[in-house]
């Protein structure tokens, strides 16, 4: 029997709607059904599947509003940041629907015949799906696995399952196939676990805690399952004395603030050079105070609410009476789970707020003396999946992200991810890569077909 689960909006802790979760037997028939119309899909032209694809995007693109907004009641996001995730749907449709048209086997040449590879869907796909960027992660899943010919089903986080319905709906109003994209609200423990042991989902998208990765890995072991994993960060903003101090101070906030720090990108660990350190902590206070904390509705608002009350507890824990506090921002009284942007320093590098990832607006600053000792603090850590070096020397800015142990790094900038370039962490930050033009290929298998010519 299937239970219900009230989705709170993190900005008032209101009920916004009850859904009802899926049971292991939910579940079940939903992959019997993803079976069914997989089969049906990679059957189809490429251009008809390209086709598709292309007017589920428009189908996004026209419910964006729409989108945006239920995303600010589902997960506390300013509707700024919401309209742009909505965005990113479309625009990550649209990228991948030109891949079933280019989804190119190679001709290798042997002896005595021909040799083809070809690119084979794996059957269907369980996306897993965190509460902190529901509706981009979901179509870094979905966009290339069906583009591929895969059917995928997906389980949104309990607590932010909103947006991805509307998306599963809006698949079957552009014209999908009744099967091919599901939706289904539910437990980890339940629905995700069940993707995890079902022998008709071939792989599993997993975007969460490095911890239940590490578990989903495990279990997809036992059959051999393919997997993706998008884990955890502790992300290193490194300033050189070299570097446009007002420009690095003044973005710093937004590159661990954004979306109340529950980002996995986020630079929640800022090293900055001694000789230039007095200097950027006071460039760095106006700007952390400046940040407008607030209704997500608000069209001035740059951050939101934390999730929950139990995340936002298991932040403060972070920051205990008599830790070292540089400055904070504000935040509003009255309902919602809100914490305010903080800064501490001076920090040990040992302190569990400096190795460990926090997931909320907490920022802890440290000096270092020379290039290597930037490196050494930036890879003190077991995550690696993103950064920022801000330097005017370009041999400094190659040198540094070569020696950095993270998937995406930026210069003089704190961008993350492109829909077209390729995303994923080193050491455990996670497996695989997600976005741009290879992804596609992480949802096939290359079969190899010899064909005889010589006659004996």
């Amino acid at each position: 029997m299937s239970t219900a689960h009230p989705v709170i909006n993190p900005a008032t802790e209101d009920v916004v709607r009850t859904v009802a979760l899926c049971t292991e037997d939910d579940t079940d028939q939903a992959v019997a059904r993803a079976v069914r119309a997989q089969r049906s899909w990679s059957a189809l032209a490429p251009a008809d599947r390209a086709r598709l694809l292309r007017r589920f995007a428009e189908a996004v693109d026209a419910d964006r509003e729409h989108l945006a907004w239920l995303e600010v009641q589902n997960s506390g996001h300013t509707i700024g940041n919401a309209r742009g995730e909505a965005g990113n749907v479309r625009d990550v449709l649209h990228y991948y629907s030109a891949a079933p048209e280019r989804l190119f086997g190679r001709q290798i040449p042997v002896a005595g015949g021909v040799n083809a590879t070809f690119q084979e869907p794996l059957g269907v796909v369980g996306v897993i799906v965190p509460w902190n960027f529901p509706m981009p992660i979901a179509a870094w899943g979905f966009a290339p696995a069906l583009a591929a010919g895969n059917a995928v089903v997906l389980k949104p986080a309990e607590l932010t399952p909103l947006t991805a319905i509307r998306i599963g709906e809006l698949a079957l109003e552009a014209g999908l196939p009744e099967g091919l994209l599901q939706v289904l609200p539910g437990q980890g423990a339940v629905v995700g676990q069940r993707f995890v042991t079902h022998p008709d989902v071939a792989k599993i998208v997993f975007t969460g805690s490095t911890g239940v990765g590490k578990s989903i890995m495990a279990g997809c072991s036992e059959q051999v399952k393919r997997v993706t994993l998008e884990l955890g960060g502790k992300s290193a903003n490194i300033v050189f004395a070299d570097a446009d101090l007002e420009r690095a101070a003044a973005t710093a906030p937004y590159g661990v603030f954004d979306n109340a720090g529950q980002d996995c990108c986020a630079r929640s660990r800022i090293l900055v050079q001694r000789a230039v350190y007095e200097r950027f902590m006071d460039l760095l206070e106006p700007a952390v105070r400046g940040v407008v904390v607030g209704d997500p509705s608000d069209e001035k608002t740059e951050m939101g609410p934390l999730i929950s009350a139990q995340h936002r507890a298991r932040v403060a824990a972070y920051v205990p009476d008599g830790a070292p506090v540089a400055f904070r921002g504000e935040r509003p009284s009255g309902p919602g789970f809100w914490y305010p942007p903080t800064v501490l320093a001076p920090v040990d590098l040992d302190d569990p707020v400096f190795a460990e990832e926090v997931f909320g607006p907490v920022v802890a600053v440290v000096p270092f003396d020379d290039e290597a000792d930037a490196v050494r603090i930036a890879n003190r850590t077991d995550y690696g999946l993103s950064g920022s070096i801000w330097t005017r020397d370009v041999g400094r800015a190659l040198r540094v992200s070569r020696a950095v142990q993270a998937g995406n790094l930026s210069v003089n900038s704190h961008a993350s991810v492109r829909y077209s370039t390729p995303f994923g962490g080193f050491k455990q930050s996670g497996l695989g890569r997600e976005l741009g033009p290879d992804a596609v290929d992480a949802f096939t298998e290359t079969k190899n077909v010899f064909i005889a010519t010589e006659q004996d």
